[in-house]
């Protein structure tokens, strides 16, 4: 669309990842003039820096993996090599149509107003880009995040890389350290490792995939060890050096370990400084925009939504989040979103899936007798067989109350968590959930018989 005179819209929106571009299309269709701005490329993170191409490699290294084990499943294949080129040529291919569509929608969308370029708050109620003041009666912060590093550690692009780079290697490097155990460094270790790379996480906290249940770390670790995939955890980072062949990291202790590459995989960090943030007085902390529980900030009419709001760093929270304030602004009064009841899946092999609370901050909130858990292992599952894959689905519940928790592990679970959010977020008992039909083969089946035996009528599984 092009831009009125006035440059005055009812919501200007600064970033078009997840969360600014779903605030942009859900205001447009509730009838408000949208202005959104963005530097780079509509998508974000998640479209060109995050989920959508680091998922197209697990999937790669999950057709690689299928090749190299083909033999056990009566199919005679061989894996000769690993082509970069074509990997990637196929991972921007995704990429690329996904951000065609987008674009489409935003650019074709009457009610929006597309500004390319960089954009600040230079007022309460103004963004300004390239000179150009657009004006806003309400203002939604969505600038994202960046790929984080460590003090004293530096990223060069070449030997000591992010995601960012990680993404777009044209080569298979020999060996590679990943620093950090969390979502993103578990999930380029299992990638490399399916490639053929010989593969150390570093992690300074207990176990890998701290966020998670314990019991989910626990497969994650053992099914990693399985795989070869080597991990250190409890051991800070203390320096790199560069080497003839690569890099050499020491960690806490002086022990040392030498690699082709290093990963830097400490996580993400808020993209709002320069951006005239706290010049215009919005409430920040370590670099992160304070919202109340509405996502409305310290200052009237302006909002933050996504990674720049502390809590989990998820596209689709940012997307939920979007959609929350267009309609909070166009004064639908929407239902907060619970923080515990957005989706969190992990999509190294196995695949981690959660929602809800672990059994540790379960007990915590509700006190430990009054929470019961149940495990109901994927090797009494059917489907699960045919895949060769183990795991579990672990439940959490308040005793005579719902469950408040559903934790799994094991391959393609992250597509069972849409049943799981269900369950957690409209507060089912085991009971009602017991009364569903669940498809068979399926391992969806084994949420439905993990609720069978915490109801107390165990089929396929032991009391």
């Amino acid at each position: 669309m092009s831009e009125p005179n006035d440059a005055t819209f009812d919501i200007v929106i600064l970033g078009g990842g997840s969360g600014g571009y779903a605030t942009a299309l859900r205001a447009a269709q509730l009838g408000l003039s949208v202005a959104l701005v963005e530097k780079g490329k509509l998508g974000g993170t998640c479209l060109h820096n995050g989920c959508i191409p680091t998922k197209a490699l697990l999937h790669a290294a999950e057709i690689a993996d299928q090749t190299r084990e083909s033999e056990q499943f009566g199919v005679k294949a061989e894996l000769v090599g690993i082509d970069m080129a074509a990997v990637n040529s196929y991972k921007d291919g995704v990429v690329s149509r996904l951000y065609k569509g987008l674009q489409g929608l935003v650019t074709g969308n009457k009610a929006i107003t597309f500004v390319a370029g960089a954009g600040k708050l230079v007022a309460p109620n103004a963004v300004e880009v390239d000179g150009k003041r657009y004006t806003g009666r309400n203002i939604v912060l969505a600038s994202g995040s960046y790929a984080k590093s460590l003090p004293g550690l530096e990223v060069d692009g070449e030997r000591v890389i992010t995601s960012d780079h990680a993404l777009v290697l044209d080569r298979v490097p020999s060996s590679a350290i990943v620093l950090g155990g969390g979502v993103i460094g578990v999930e380029f270790a299992s990638v490399w490792k399916s490639f053929g790379v010989d593969v150390t996480i570093i992690e300074a906290l207990p176990r890998l995939v701290a966020a998670e249940d314990e019991e989910s770390s626990k497969a994650l670790e053992r099914a990693f060890r399985k795989r070869k995939i080597n991990f250190k955890v409890g051991k800070p980072f203390e320096k790199v050096e560069k080497t003839d062949s690569g890099v050499k990291v020491t960690i806490a202790g002086g022990e040392t370990v030498e690699a082709e590459l290093l990963l830097v995989a400490v996580g993400r960090g808020p993209n709002t400084a320069n951006l005239g943030y706290e010049e215009q007085g919005v409430k920040m902390d370590r670099g992160y925009v304070l919202t109340d529980e509405r996502l409305r900030t310290n200052v009237p009419n302006v909002y933050a939504v996504g990674d720049i709001v502390p809590g989990l760093q998820l596209a689709h929270r940012g997307f939920q989040q979007g959609i929350f304030v267009a309609e909070q602004i166009a004064g639908q009064n929407p239902a907060v979103i619970d923080e515990a009841g957005i989706p969190r899946v992990t999509y190294c092999d196995p695949e981690l899936a959660s929602v809800g609370l672990t059994e540790a901050k379960a007990k915590e909130q509700y006190g430990t007798d009054k929470i019961k858990t149940y495990n109901y292992n994927l090797g009494g599952n059917g489907k699960s067989q045919i895949l060769k894959t183990t795991g579990f689905v672990k439940l959490v519940r308040v005793e005579d109350g719902p469950v408040v928790g559903v934790h799994m592990v094991g391959a393609r679970v992250g597509e069972l968590i849409g049943e799981a959010q269900l369950i957690y977020n409209w507060e089912a008992y085991p009971g009602e959930v017991a009364q569903l039909v669940h498809a068979h083969p399926t391992q969806n089946e084994a949420l439905g018989e993990a609720h069978l035996a915490l109801a107390g009528k165990p089929l396929h599984a032991h009391a």
